[in-house]
Order: C-alpha cells, then sequence, then structure tokens
C-alpha cells in the first residue's frame, strides 16, 4: 500500500466515523422518541476501503400496516365501550339501583303493602311516592340519553375536524417525501412525520395505504372511499345543537361518501368516529326506546277503565303529561320516557289509588268508600305482572310484563356492556402487541446503539494510528532524503 493510498484510506474512515457517530447520536436522543424509526449508515465498499452510501430507515411496511390497523379497531371498540359505560352510569353502576326495574320493584313492594292496609294513609302516600321516584328514573335517563347523543355529536364535530387538519399535515409531510426522494436527499423526518399523522388518522377513522412512485402515499378509508389522494378529500359533517327521541342526526361525508357507523357489541368500527355514529344512532336511540315503552307500559297497567271495567280506558296513576289517553299496545311513542308523570290528582289525594276516581266520579271503583278497600290496588299489582304488547323495534322480544321488561331492558345494556369489554381488552391487546413487534424492529435500543459507538470509536483509533504510523514513515523518508 503507497503512502498516498493509505491516507485516503485514513481519510476515508474518518468520514465514514464522523457520519456514523451522527447517526448513532441522532438515533440515541430519540430512544424515547416512540414516532421515530431507527436510521443506519449504509456502508459500501468502494476503492479505498467502505464508504457510507447514505442513512437508511429501518422500516418494516408490513408491520407498520398491521399496527395502523389494530389501532382503529382498539380506538372503535373503547370508544363504544365508554358509550355503553356512560349510559350504565345512568342506572347505577354495577348494582343498577337507579335502574327502572329497580324503582319499580320498590313500587310493587310499596303497593303490596298498601293492599295489606288500604286505610293507612302513609302507605298511601309511600305508594304515591315510589311511582314518582319511577317517573322521576325515566325522566332523567331519557334526558341524559339525550344529553349522551348531544355529546357524541359534538366529539364527531371535533374529530372531523382534526381529521380534516391532519390531511392537510399530511399533504406537508408527503410533499416533503416526495421533494426528497426526487433530489435524492434524506427523507428521514419527514417519513417519521407522515408515520405518525398515519397513525393519527388511524385512531379516527379505518384506513389503507397505498404507495406511488416518487414517495408519494394515497390514503383509503377501511370502507375504500378516497381520504387522500395528491390533495386531502373532504370530510364533512353538520352538527347538531340538540337532541330530542325523535332527532336524526347528521351523516359524516368522505369525499361525498355517507360513513357508516360500528355494528355489534363487538364492534366492527374502525377509528372512533364509527363508533361514535353508533352511539348516537343505534344504541342510545335503542335504549330511549326501551324507556320509553317502559312509560308506555306503565301508563296502560294503571289506566282507569270504571268500576265494571267497561269505560274508555283513561290515564290513572301515570300519564303522558299531556292528556289522559291510553297508548296502544305495541307501539313505541318517542320521548314518551322523557315527558310521562304521576296525575296531579293523585298527588293532591293519594287514596284516589286505593278508590279511583282520578279522572272523575264515574271512574270511581270504591264507591262504598270502604277504609279497607284493597281490589283495585291488587290489580295494580297484577297487571304490573301481566305480559303485555311491547314493540320489537326495542330489541327486546317476547310477550313481557312491564316489570320483566325494564329488567330484560338493564339486561340488555349490561349484555352489550360486558361483551364490549371483553373485545376491548382483546383488540386492546392486539394492538399492544402490534406497537410491541414493530417498536421491536424500528424503535432504538440504547444497549445496541453504545455497542456501535464503541465499534466506531475502534475503527477511528485504527484511523489514527494509521495516520500516526504514516507521519512516523515520512518524517523516516525525509531523515534519509537530508
Amino acid at each position: 500500500m503507497s503512502l498516498s493510498t493509505a491516507l485516503s484510506t485514513a481519510q476515508s474512515i474518518f468520514n465514514n466515523t464522523g457520519t456514523q457517530t451522527s447517526v448513532t447520536s441522532t438515533n440515541i436522543s430519540n430512544a424515547q422518541n416512540a414516532n421515530y424509526v431507527r436510521r443506519t449508515a449504509v456502508l459500501v465498499t468502494a476503492g479505498n476501503g467502505a464508504l457510507v452510501a447514505g442513512t437508511e430507515r429501518v422500516q418494516n411496511s408490513t408491520l407498520f400496516r398491521q399496527t395502523i390497523a389494530s389501532t382503529s379497531l382498539a380506538s372503535g371498540q373503547t370508544t363504544l365501550l365508554n358509550g355503553l359505560e356512560e349510559i350504565r352510569g345512568l342506572l347505577g353502576n354495577n348494582d343498577y339501583d337507579t335502574s327502572p326495574s329497580t324503582r319499580l320493584s320498590t313500587l310493587l313492594t310499596n303497593l303490596d303493602a298498601y293492599a295489606a292496609k288500604p286505610n293507612e294513609a302513609t302507605l298511601a302516600s309511600t305508594a304515591v311516592s315510589s311511582a314518582q321516584d319511577v317517573v322521576d328514573t325515566l325522566n332523567n335517563a331519557a334526558s341524559e340519553v339525550q344529553a349522551i347523543r348531544t355529546r357524541a355529536d359534538a366529539e364527531i364535530k371535533s374529530q372531523v375536524d382534526t381529521l380534516n387538519n391532519l390531511l392537510s399535515q399530511f399533504e406537508s409531510a408527503n410533499t416533503e417525501v416526495m421533494r426528497a426522494t426526487v433530489s435524492n436527499s434524506d427523507a428521514s423526518n419527514a417519513l417519521d412525520t407522515r408515520d405518525t399523522l398515519l397513525k393519527q388518522i388511524s385512531e379516527i377513522v379505518g384506513i389503507s395505504t397505498v404507495s406511488r412512485p416518487g414517495g408519494d402515499v394515497a390514503i383509503y378509508t377501511s370502507d375504500g372511499t378516497t381520504l387522500f389522494e395528491k390533495v386531502p378529500r373532504t370530510v364533512s359533517f353538520q352538527p347538531t345543537a340538540t337532541y330530542t327521541a325523535g332527532t336524526t342526526g347528521n351523516a359524516i361525508y368522505v369525499d361525498g361518501v355517507a360513513m357508516k357507523a360500528g355494528n355489534g357489541s363487538d364492534t366492527d368500527a374502525s377509528g372512533s368516529l364509527q363508533a361514535l355514529l353508533q352511539i348516537r344512532d343505534d344504541i342510545a336511540p335503542k335504549f330511549q326506546s326501551q324507556l320509553d315503552e317502559v312509560a308506555r307500559g306503565l301508563i296502560v297497567a294503571f289506566a282507569e277503565t270504571g268500576p265494571t271495567g267497561t269505560l274508555t280506558p283513561k290515564a290513572g296513576l301515570f300519564t303522558n303529561g299531556v292528556d289522559d289517553s291510553v297508548p296502544s299496545s305495541g307501539t313505541v311513542i318517542a320521548g314518551l320516557a322523557g315527558s310521562i308523570s304521576i296525575n296531579a290528582a293523585v298527588k293532591s289525594n293519594p287514596q284516589l289509588l286505593r278508590d279511583g276516581g282520578i279522572n272523575g266520579a264515574s271512574y270511581v271503583v270504591n264507591t262504598q268508600s270502604s277504609a279497607g278497600f284493597s281490589t283495585l290496588l291488587d290489580s295494580y299489582s297484577q297487571a304490573m305482572q301481566t305480559p303485555q304488547a311491547f314493540d320489537a323495534s326495542t330489541g327486546i322480544d317476547g310477550n313481557l310484563d312491564v316489570m320483566s321488561f325494564a329488567s330484560d331492558s338493564a339486561g340488555w345494556l349490561e349484555s352489550l356492556r360486558s361483551t364490549a369489554s371483553s373485545a376491548e381488552e382483546s383488540k386492546s391487546a392486539m394492538q399492544s402487541r402490534a406497537l410491541q413487534a414493530y417498536s421491536s424492529e424500528t424503535a432504538v435500543s440504547l444497549d445496541e446503539e453504545l455497542s456501535l459507538l464503541l465499534d466506531i470509536e475502534q475503527s477511528y483509533k485504527a484511523a489514527t494510528k494509521l495516520v500516526s504510523t504514516i507521519d512516523e514513515m515520512m518524517q523516516a523518508l525525509l531523515s534519509v532524503a537530508g
């Protein structure tokens, strides 16, 4: 090896170690950055030894796709579970101690106690107070269900705005990647930014990506709708300020195509938006319809028909808050749970519950004004436990009494929540495993980087030794030359 060749080799080593040290230092400084993909200096063989040809990201596209897919599924399931937990909170959480079924059980108990001692005025007041508790529970639950829908709608608006902003940022990052690809410069930072944005987008809506020539990437929703292709596609949503039982929320449109809501307790929602639509348009309205049917069943069960049972049925203890009509069986009346109330006449005179006549003298059943009369009270107790027709659209099948229907409503909600909880654990675990697998391939390992630094240090020492040797040889040659 000539002295000039040796000097060139040493210079090459210094250049290589300088680049490798810079890359390794950058890796170490980003060891705690979950969105950073490790870089490595790529060495190739050259005339004077190895040469750093460039910097390469240690990316794994397959694991990255699995990560964003599992993130979407976990986000959708978690959002649905949170909504179900919020609805269950209206009923007293684990014990359901403020649910309609619990309140109805208390009412039935107090009715039976009053029937056993119909001459006790305090028992009459207690029974009416229990009925008021039922009404308050239905009113409050109906109001809060609509509040949940309103909050879900507001959250949809917020996330749509966030999604549009992320797509705008993605356009900038994508342009930067394409520019770096064309100029053959390092696009690592722009690629990190773009991948980070994809992860954030996948939490909101399920996505798939397609790589294009020149470093370009197109994004499609899990349903196949274009979300980004060269430029962001518009994601639009018109919020609704206030929800009532009859309100239908507006759709989310991606590039003019309406987004589908999630389906099932182990939801197929991919991303939080589909789960929010499911809560707003499916779960909460169905639970509202169940509350409405409980209210209707109570009005029917406590309707007055007069001493012979042949008069036109009129609302008795429970009314719809508007008139004294009794709704027909088997048909949901939207919002009835929010408007049901206790008849003002019974509030003024609780013993009308024993005697009848809430709707006037012709409806009095205890015509002898007997203090021990319990027939009507017994009939109300029996009516609460007598099957009647309920609307099948509520999701609760069978010819049930109002007590059983209210209990099955709580069971329906708990079944959804339990399944959703199990599915959330499974999907979150799947996301965790995908993230761990992706991280093990692409994240920075301090042990590996520090070990690499030691190797670089040894290369640097070898180069300095080579330069020192060349210097000694040059000095010897100069001495010989005189």
